[in-house]
């Protein structure tokens, strides 16, 4: 947990894109020596990037607008798209004769939350590279007036993450935020203020991660790890730890999530104080969801939130006001605070970082099924599950999550989904603006769900 989120401070401040073409040259000639030192990636390849490398040639010749939508299950998804822009469409245009000029890249969304986590040099250098931040849980008028002029008027693409953040999943995509899809619609209606002829797309982008030798034995170890810090096991009778056959992991991955689940049910009853139904009899996927309702109504009774919308969406309102009890309109630099001010401003954000921890708790489950491995007991599903375990046995330690055991090398497929057309949609988003993103959101929902290879 950041010391910084444990003091009252001066309200965020935007960090306005400033795109600096030396070091995103550097950066270009970095990343594969990056990939190879700092992740467990080996290759990655890239599907229909022909239609990337067309598009990009339009958008050049200001016939079309692009903001490209990328699927978001971990946190080298950054890299990949790096890597695809970068690198990979570079390669394909030149092999298809399609003529590109200048330097190719994308802008992208992040947000703004990063920085706390990651340091203010990955503040600095996102927005050397053109990235614009967006604060998730209210209206940022900044960020979105930032994205939306990036979107309609600058030399290059805008790449987002419709998911708002990693899942942790490779086959499953999680409810779309409708942000991306208003985006493009804004864009339409600013272009034809402008006069501007150009058509507005939405990219569908897919990105999955395959394990190149199946790592049973490096989940064996992790389990036994887990197992020994929740007390499913002791060190001494810790004799399993290369136990690789799928039937036994399977049995060991369920009593630990079992075990976690009831810790975490015996938690809030006990110290919150919550009622929780009686559900020793039913599988996990029916007690999860309970929990979860359960660790957000902690946190949002503290910051007087009625419960509204799905978790996701009170996740992203209990985020932001945490951040509205530590980033504080007055604490701004110039007025005069107190010595007395202060200290309760502190004792006030640190409760509040404190109350946040139940939702990142959630936060990192939000699309746990509870029969994801069972229905296909592959090796990635293992390892993404184990891992999810692992994130919340972090959190509970007061450990950074972010900072996950690497497992096993893997290679990635990202695979160029058809553009939807945006502006085809302005009919009816004038009839009913909600209804349009509703449906447009959904359908670029159900093109990366069916960009998912379930090999």
């Amino acid at each position: 947990m950041s010391e910084s989120l444990m003091s009252a401070q001066p309200p965020l401040e935007f960090i306005p894109p400033a795109l600096n073409p030396w070091i995103l040259r550097g950066c270009q000639q970095i990343l594969p020596f990056w990939l190879q030192w700092q992740t467990n990636i080996t290759e990655i390849q890239a599907k229909n990037v022909e239609i990337l490398a067309d598009l990009y040639q339009q958008f050049q010749q200001k016939k079309v607008r692009i903001l490209l939508a990328f699927r978001h299950p971990s946190v080298n998804d950054p890299y990949c798209m790096g890597y695809l822009i970068w690198k990979l469409l570079p390669q394909v245009a030149k092999q298809k004769n399609i003529p590109l000029n200048g330097l190719i890249h994308a802008h992208f969304m992040y947000d703004r939350g990063i920085p706390l986590w990651a340091g203010s040099t990955v503040g600095w250098l996102y927005a050397k590279l053109g990235g614009t931040p967006i604060q998730r849980g209210k209206l940022d008028i900044a960020g979105l007036r930032s994205a939306r002029d990036l979107l309609v008027n600058s030399q290059f693409p805008l790449a987002a993450a419709p998911e708002g953040a990693t899942n942790g999943h490779n086959e499953i995509v999680s409810p779309l935020e409708p942000g991306i899809a208003q985006l493009g619609f804004w864009c339409v209606e600013d272009l034809q203020k402008a006069n501007r002829n150009e058509t507005v797309f939405i990219v569908p982008i897919g990105i999955q991660y395959h394990y190149v030798t199946p790592p049973w034995e490096e989940i064996s170890k992790l389990l036994t790890q887990l197992e020994i810090d929740t007390g499913v096991i002791t060190e001494k009778d810790n004799n399993q730890q290369l136990i690789t056959d799928e039937k036994v992991l399977y049995q060991r991955l369920y009593q630990l999530g079992e075990k976690l689940l009831g810790l975490m049910e015996d938690f809030y009853q006990k110290f919150y104080h919550k009622p929780l139904p009686d559900d020793s009899n039913k599988d996990l996927s029916e007690r999860l969801p309970n929990l979860m309702n359960v660790a957000l109504e902690v946190a949002e009774s503290y910051f007087n939130l009625q419960p509204k919308g799905n978790f996701i969406n009170r996740c992203r309102r209990l985020e932001q006001a945490g951040w509205d009890c530590i980033y504080r309109e007055d604490f701004k630099e110039g007025n005069q605070v107190s010595l007395v001010e202060k200290t309760l401003g502190d004792r006030i954000a640190e409760e509040a970082t404190l109350r946040m921890w139940h939702m990142r708790i959630v936060e990192s489950f939000v699309a746990v099924t509870g029969y994801y491995v069972k229905e296909k007991p592959s090796a990635e599903r293992f390892a993404e599950t184990t891992l999810l375990l692992w994130d919340l046995v972090a959190r509970i330690q007061g450990n950074n999550p972010f900072f996950r055991p690497q497992i096993g090398k893997q290679t990635v497929t990202m695979t160029i989904g058809n553009p939807l057309s945006v502006s085809d949609r302005l009919t009816d988003y004038k009839a009913s603006r909600r209804q349009a993103v509703a449906n447009l959101t959904q359908e670029l929902q159900t093109v990366l769900e069916e960009m998912i290879s379930r090999l």
